[in-house]
């Protein structure tokens, strides 16, 4: 079955005067939250492995240490708006320190809500860190996850195993996913079969922004739901102002149920190729059909005014989608999400992070973060904490009232104590492996191996760009690291030989 466009309409921009980008340091307050800030703050800014690094434009907002707002409380359950970029480096965004991508409309979202600086994703790559947040769980618990990326039709994400969607779903909540899904290719796998109600969007890593052509040459836009199945959608106009209109639909619609909605853009991934760059694209697509693989890895284009664009556009799509949430009457009721799915790649910025997209190292796995729920949250705010994505799943399970199934614990502890009740998160390991490195973060302090096989330790707070190499100083530090990283490793599927 094949399901066309209908007329095109553009979605609306809000203004995008960059008088709400807000300041990547943190100010002096009056309000501390369990120690969180330590005697950096007065000095009226904090280093840069709390609160990110100085802008050349200075402070336009002073932000505050973070602080659970325990006397709120709401009678009803969030809809959960969860927005990704895709490879968006750590300081891409102007309040995270860009010197020339401006995003105010992101730094609004951030300057209404909680900026966390010490935010990881699940793992270097897109398909492993999509299974962990769609899971909960480290990508090496599942075949699929294992895959860094999915690139062919021989694993995914397994319909009968419970998701963030389906546990959300069993409990009550409508859920769709709008954009980059990438967790594994029809017939076998899609949102459809594990647990999203609708689906709009791409299968696979990448496609070309007007063609929809994937890597190898496959029509690749789909619409589907869960009693009619996936159909390929045709429509020809830049990929971002569709799923962007879609998202639009969505939000602003009220339903009888609260709602989860995962929003997945494929910007700024490769190709590097804005609105209005026709002719770039028919380069790339003729190349394609002539059998070139490597043509949507666009080795040869893209630049820095080119990704910038691509940024930019981003952060106004985003701001179309929360206007539209704002004018639907749910804004005070939604918890809003934006991260990214690794770190950023060939034109990003990851600034002062070492180590961009693949790596475990600090530019590959840390990265932007922003949570806005007007209903329980302050506004205004920095967070420190360590966490990553199955952090997420664990959280929105516990907002939402959804349990987790007993036969698929979860590795992600919930920060909704921390966030809502001021709680302190339990002291904790974040996990992360990938076929050639390993990584595991306690505290302050950061294991890592890469791939020249050298067991390493940094104190990532103090040295993010981690090149104080403290193994020989702390050995005792470092084998307990390194055995807590082997303890979950032994529990985890073995890579497939080859």
């Amino acid at each position: 079955m094949t399901r066309s466009a209908s007329a095109p309409t553009s979605p609306s921009r809000p203004d995008s005067s960059t008088n709400d980008r807000i300041s990547p340091t943190g100010g002096i307050s009056r309000r501390t939250f369990g120690g969180l800030v330590g005697a950096a703050a007065a000095t009226g800014t904090l280093a840069m492995g709390a609160a990110g690094p100085a802008t050349a434009a200075g402070t336009a907002h002073q932000e505050q240490p973070f602080r659970a707002a325990t006397g709120r409380r709401s009678a009803r359950r969030p809809n959960i708006l969860f927005i990704l970029g895709d490879d968006l480096g750590w300081a891409d965004l102007s309040s995270y320190g860009s010197p020339h991508i401006r995003t105010p409309h992101l730094d609004r979202l951030a300057r209404q809500g909680v900026r966390f600086t010490q935010a990881y994703a699940g793992s270097s790559t897109c398909s492993p860190t999509r299974f962990s947040l769609y899971t909960g769980r480290f990508p090496g618990r599942t075949e699929g996850g294992l895959a860094e990326p999915v690139a062919d039709r021989s694993v995914g994400l397994e319909p009968d195993h419970p998701t963030l969607a389906s546990l959300l779903r069993d409990a009550g909540y409508a859920t769709g996913l709008i954009g980059k899904w990438h967790c594994g290719y029809l017939p076998d796998f899609s949102p459809t079969k594990s647990g999203w109600e609708t689906f709009f969007g791409n299968f696979g890593g990448a496609l070309e922004y007007y063609s929809k052509l994937g890597l190898a040459g496959e029509y690749d836009l789909y619409e589907g739901n869960v009693t009619e199945g996936d159909a390929e959608y045709h429509d020809l106009r830049y990929y971002t102002r569709i799923i962007t209109e879609r998202a639009v639909g969505f939000v602003g619609g009220r339903q009888a149920r609260p709602w989860l909605l995962n929003l997945n853009f494929t910007t700024p991934h490769w190709p590097w190729i804005a609105d209005g760059d026709e002719a770039a694209s028919a380069d790339i697509v003729r190349r394609i059909k002539a059998g070139d693989r490597g043509a949507l890895q666009h080795r040869d284009g893209g630049s820095l005014a080119k990704y910038k664009e691509m940024v930019e556009d981003l952060d106004r799509s985003v701001g179309t989608v929360l206007a539209a949430l704002k004018r639907s009457g749910q804004e005070q009721d939604t918890l809003v999400f934006f991260g990214s799915d690794n770190g950023g790649e060939r034109w990003s910025c990851n600034w002062p992070l070492s180590g961009n997209k693949f790596t475990l190292q600090e530019g590959g796995i840390r990265v932007p973060s922003i949570v806005r729920w007007p209903a329980r949250i302050d506004g205004g705010q920095v967070s420190h904490e360590p966490h990553f994505s199955p952090d997420w799943t664990a959280t929105l399970l516990e907002i939402a009232g959804a349990r987790p199934h007993r036969a698929y614990p979860l590795d992600g502890t919930s920060l909704a104590g921390y966030l809502l009740r001021g709680e302190r998160l339990p002291e904790r390991d974040l996990f992360w492996r990938t076929r050639g490195e390993r990584a595991l973060r306690r505290g302050d302090w950061k294991y890592y191996r890469g791939t020249k096989k050298k067991d390493q330790l940094f104190h990532v707070t103090e040295d993010p760009r981690e090149q104080a190499d403290r193994a020989g100083a702390e050995g005792r530090r470092l084998a307990e690291l390194r055995a807590a990283w082997e303890a979950v490793d032994a529990t985890l599927l073995p890579y497939p030989e080859g």
